[in-house]
């Protein structure tokens, strides 16, 4: 009798392992990724990719000497396209606000949709704004700019530098749009800002083309504000001119080449402010 019970004991367990060892094929079978759920799982993280870069991220280089010392030559940015973009009810969790004084911008310049800029906003709507030997006064009052360059005897520029009391040269750098509509804005001595609009200038005061040049930047021209610098590299000021082929090709060669030696290193994850 204890022989066939034993022989009856060992089949059944042969019978659970065959079965344990079946169940375990089929997990392992399942648990592998067919190629057809790596392209969709790849083109899932693409998509995530580019819906943060279109409407939540984007990459900016700094191409002008306009915000030294805030922003270098060489500084690329990652600007932040939603906490001052216009609210929407659709996402109500998401922080949005309105533009303040002292925010660094990222926008289209005005009469040049396919132009970003970036600069600072000095004034927002109804304020009174006026320059004296390049000290910005706003609504009467003397700005301490400590970033801020001040024009000294070498590089003085009445129409620049005691906006808006002179009025612009003829044939310079100010657009025949804004030379014109100057005027309209003007109330004893001080320049107003308008509903919808800001008033922005460089920190590189001197060097800078700005709304004293240009006017002002209309509220729907405004793509964001730049959080951090993710990378610098050491840039002619004159590069982004430079838009031939060959040119191109070659500043990527010279980036390969003195990628370690030419990169800010201490600017990596510089934030702007």
């Amino acid at each position: 009798m204890l022989a066939p019970l034993l022989r009856a004991q060992e089949i059944q367990t042969g019978n659970m392992e065959q079965t344990l060892e079946k169940q375990s094929a089929k997990t392992t079978h399942s648990s592998e990724e067919t190629p057809l759920e790596a392209f969709a799982s790849i083109c899932g993280v693409l998509v995530l990719g580019l819906f943060a870069l279109t409407f939540v991220f984007q990459n900016f280089a700094i191409p002008s000497s306009s915000m030294e010392k805030t922003l270098l030559v060489g500084d690329h940015v990652l600007v932040d396209r939603i906490t001052l973009a216009p609210p929407t009810h659709w996402a109500p969790f998401v922080h949005y606000r309105d533009v303040r004084r002292g925010d660094i911008i990222v926008f289209f310049k005005p009469g040049e949709p396919d132009l970003y800029l970036v600069k600072r906003v000095v004034g927002v709507p109804g304020d009174h704004i006026h320059l004296v030997n390049g000290i910005v006064y706003l609504n009467g009052q003397a700005q301490d700019e400590p970033l801020a360059a001040k024009p000294t005897e070498d590089n003085a520029y009445p129409y620049r530098d005691d906006f808006p009391a002179i009025a612009p040269p003829d044939g310079g750098e100010v657009t025949a749009t804004w030379s014109l509509a100057l005027p309209n804005y003007i109330q004893n001595g001080d320049l107003v800002v308008p509903p919808g609009n800001y008033f922005a200038m460089g920190d590189n005061r001197t060097v800078s083309l700005d709304s004293r040049y240009w006017g002002f930047v209309p509220r729907a021209n405004i793509v964001g504000r730049p959080l951090f610098v993710y990378w610098s590299f050491v840039t002619p000021e004159n590069q982004y001119e430079k838009t031939g082929i060959s040119d191109r090709i070659g500043f990527i060669g010279h980036i390969i080449l003195h990628f370690f030696d030419e990169t800010r290193w201490r600017r990596t994850f510089h934030l702007v402010k």
